[in-house]
């Protein structure tokens, strides 16, 4: 039988559908592409109502030929509204999620003794509540491993559903995450990137996620790379920034500023200083050469006068992010900020947003410019294509015209930008 699972979101998301995607192999399922598949796994996000569009679109073309699950933070936010969609479709809860990992044994089983597939997914009743049953150590969509080791959060961002739907913050065990990461190694992955919903408030009140990245370090080989997901800033310290000096430590970055006026920033419920993330942008670009360095941005928050959209813009242009990644301000049910009566109106809140994406672009190819000539080193993907350390993709280019072997890692010189391409030298 056929399965696909088809991922909405987050590097989170993207990691548990991995472990998802794993199982169903394990068990002898065919892992394939949605419009090949008998049975496609949703994994739904919640962040924007858009991400919500998306995700019933997709599902109502699913269910044309398909039985569907759908599971995640939308999923779990809007159960009987996915449910209306089709009488094809199934919602496993957030909070049941990794009962999906046991079900590819149950759906066989169930075969076997005459159950159609709707039949046998109804008949499922082991409800699996670990949020780090998720552990995949081989990969059916990415070239790199994911691994997840935090969940939850426990900021109140006036915006945000995503803490609703997920709950409080919760981390795997440290040396359970050193366990699985040696595993992921041992099966010959080149690279790791660390996935949670706010992977900085890793062991928060203790040794933070420094203490974790510098466990990792000790022990994995030196080929070993290691990419960061997004990191909130009010948890980055010192001890992380430090770990950043380490080769293995990848010179890519994305930190969720959503707005750079402290007025705004109070108003929505973000906890950090401005100066706390120029500090962090700072150090970041001391202790790597010219990482990329990505940052959200929410255009038109509540409270975001013209002085405070101004203040915002200003330290964004300064900055220099490498890319900003817009969104629009849009009030999600249940949120604090869903009644909010000083929204910005929405003609002046996508003019800001277009100023932004534009900023974004006339910065992201200032990046692209000084990356000419620079020795970067490439992981090969499936595609025939590569990421680089610094997470441009690439075109690989082997001196015998070969193709690159996905997984690989190879060195060379970024000789041209349009599209980026990677004259190779070595393996890695």
């Amino acid at each position: 039988m056929n399965i696909s699972v088809y991922t909405l979101g987050c590097r989170l998301n993207q990691a548990e559908s991995e472990s998802i995607a794993e199982h169903f192999k394990l068990s002898g399922f065919s892992v394939t592409a949605p419009r090949e598949a008998e049975l496609v796994i949703v994994n739904t996000c919640t962040v924007t109502s858009k991400a919500e569009q998306k995700a019933r679109r997709m599902i109502r073309l699913f269910a044309k030929h398909s039985e569907v699950i759908a599971t995640g933070c939308y999923a779990a936010m809007s159960a009987d509204e996915i449910m209306a969609l089709s009488d094809k479709v199934t919602v496993f809860s957030l909070k049941e999620k990794a009962s999906l990992l046991s079900l590819p044994r149950h759906i066989r089983s169930a075969l076997d003794s005459g159950l159609s597939l709707h039949e046998a997914i109804l008949s499922f009743t082991d409800r699996n509540t670990d949020l780090f049953a998720f552990d995949a150590s081989s990969f059916q969509y990415h070239s790199r491993a994911y691994l997840k080791v935090q969940d939850g959060c426990d900021n109140h961002c006036g915006y945000c559903r995503t803490t609703i739907a997920r709950g409080p913050s919760v981390f795997l065990d440290p040396d359970a995450v050193v366990e699985r990461a040696l595993r992921i190694e041992a099966e010959g992955f080149h690279e790791i990137m660390l996935t949670g919903v706010n992977l900085t408030m890793y062991d928060h009140d203790g040794s933070g996620l420094g203490g974790l990245v510098e466990k990792l370090l000790a022990k994995l080989g030196d080929g070993m790379r290691i990419r960061l997901s997004s990191m909130e800033p009010d948890h980055v310290d010192d001890r992380l920034l430090d770990t950043l000096s380490d080769h293995r430590m990848q010179p890519h970055f994305h930190i969720p500023v959503q707005s750079a006026s402290p007025a705004v920033l109070r108003r929505v419920g973000r906890v950090y200083p401005m100066e706390h993330v120029e500090y962090i942008i700072n150090r970041m670009r001391e202790l790597k050469d010219d990482p990329f360095i990505a940052c959200d941005v929410i255009a038109g928050l509540p409270g975001e006068g013209e002085k405070e959209w101004e203040e915002s813009y200003g330290f964004l242009s300064r900055m220099r992010f490498a890319a900003m990644h817009v969104f629009p301000f849009s009030p999600r049910p249940g949120t604090a900020l869903f009644n909010a009566r000083d929204r910005v109106e929405e003609r002046v809140r996508d003019e800001r947003a277009e100023k932004l994406r534009i900023l974004s672009s006339q910065m992201g190819r200032e990046y692209l410019e000084r990356q000419l000539g620079k020795e970067v080193e490439v992981l090969a993907e499936k595609s025939g294509e590569g990421t680089t350390g610094n997470y441009l993709k690439a075109r690989i280019a082997l001196p015998d015209g070969r193709a690159a072997v996905n997984g690989l890692i190879y060195r060379g010189t970024v000789t041209c930008i349009d599209p980026v391409t990677v004259e190779v030298s070595s393996l890695a």
